[in-house]
């Protein structure tokens, strides 16, 4: 703590000292969440035991503007209650940068962002910056914007490797992607939104023995979305070709919510989600299962993340049809969201019988309390009712008869200064 006010100190000094017009805010989050997990993202065994804990993220964010700059530095602490001994002299992780960029406007409508940031797009289903998790997601890229009135475009590039070498390593060294470029155009009109995305990423894989190479996957499509007082819809359509470990990619993903606010303080809504897979007993190479990339994916198919958070790749695919109630009054929020599973594609028992391709009913509750503007307290409980078919695609046996999910977060994010420099 010594050290954050010390640099803190140094900043707003060196503001003080200068002449130019200058912001500087300097903000903090403590977020503590305790999980009760038993069955979470696979059903529990029957000789397996639920398990809880208390996570924490404590993030500190510096931003800076000066005519034409802008920059940004967020640090975070990451740690699960003790993992480390109270006596311990360092942190299990360590501090680490989650965000640290600097942005350049060359005019009103161009501008370029460089270093490591969050690149989050629409409703987050390709590119998100998976806040739930405590340690988030951000990217170590370079982007170049053009904004001009309801017209926006992004164009970003990534390059990544695991150290400064010399030569080029004969095996894989980075478990990132490799590289990676996009583009992300934007038009809003006054109710109907438009997204076009284009994304090439690349990853190595060891072709032989001494031949590394990388192949490029590219995911394009739209997002599609139209709001008044009363409708709330959205659609998003994308497909993925090109090739990824030595494999041709053929896959597609589609998805649809048509939402209806009854009063000012009740909405509902219908959802569906489809996202290709294969039959387990399909021998050709051809890749056809959708992968949502960097998505944000624990927002999609269930918060207990039997679906796409770390699993099911390459798998089956999915199809969810869902029911979202929502529920506002003052400070106070509650969702009640039920899901229905269902396997797109083939999936056959030990003795290859195919079977009924329902996979499973989840239930997610949330609510959220706003004690004051930044202090939130939330919460929720999930159940999932889960089939033979699932057991099957998650590979499990002699599995537990509930399986649900429960959690307590709460978020303070106040706001510790803020100087202005004229």
């Amino acid at each position: 703590m010594k050290t954050i006010k010390k640099i803190v100190l140094t900043v707003v000094l060196g503001i003080s000292g200068s002449t130019i017009a200058q912001n500087f805010d300097v903000d903090l989050q403590l977020r503590p969440r305790f999980e009760f997990r038993n069955g979470v993202r696979s059903p529990l065994l029957n000789s397996d035991d639920a398990t809880s804990f208390i996570a924490q993220r404590s993030r500190l964010n510096f931003a800076f503007h000066q005519d034409k700059l802008t920059a940004k530095l967020s640090v975070q602490d990451i740690r699960t209650w003790g993992d480390a001994a109270t006596t311990a002299t360092a942190g299990k992780n360590g501090l680490a940068v989650f965000e640290a960029w600097a942005k350049y406007n060359f005019n009103d409508n161009w501008s370029t962002r460089v270093g490591r940031q969050v690149l989050s797009y629409d409703n987050e289903r390709i590119m998100g910056g998976i806040d739930w998790l405590q340690q988030g997601q951000s990217h170590d890229a370079a982007l170049i914007s053009y904004n001009k009135g309801n017209t926006l475009l992004d164009i970003g590039f990534a390059l990544n490797a695991n150290a400064e070498n010399l030569v080029e390593p004969k095996t894989p060294y980075t478990t990132n992607y490799k590289a990676m470029q996009y583009a992300w155009f934007h038009r809003n009109w006054t109710k109907l939104n438009l997204s076009l995305l284009f994304l090439n990423t690349g990853y190595e894989f060891q072709k032989t023995a001494t031949n590394l190479e990388t192949d490029y996957k590219q995911t394009f499509g739209t997002y599609i979305t139209f709001k008044d007082t009363k409708w709330d819809m959205n659609l998003g359509l994308y497909g993925q070709t090109g090739q990824s470990a030595d494999k041709k990619v053929g896959a597609w993903y589609a998805g649809g919510y048509i939402g209806y606010n009854a009063t000012a303080t009740f909405s509902t809504g219908l959802g569906y989600e489809f996202l290709s897979g294969k039959d387990q007993n399909d021998t050709d190479t051809k890749l056809k299962s959708f992968t949502p990339l960097f998505g944000t994916n624990h927002a999609f198919n269930g918060l207990m993340d039997y679906f796409y958070v770390g699993n099911h790749q390459n798998n089956v695919g999915l199809q969810d049809a869902y029911l979202k109630l929502n529920y506002k009054n003052k400070q106070w929020q509650f969702t009640l969201t039920p899901h229905v599973f269902n396997a797109p594609n083939k999936v056959f028992d030990a003795q290859g019988k195919k079977m009924d391709s329902y996979l499973g009913t989840e239930i997610d509750f949330t609510a959220s309390y706003a004690l004051q503007k930044d202090i939130v307290l939330s919460g929720g409980f999930s159940q999932i009712f889960t089939s033979s078919t699932l057991e099957r695609v998650k590979n499990v046996t002699n599995a537990a008869d509930a399986n649900n999910w429960a959690w307590l977060m709460v978020s303070f994010s106040p706001k510790l200064f803020s100087t202005t420099n004229k």
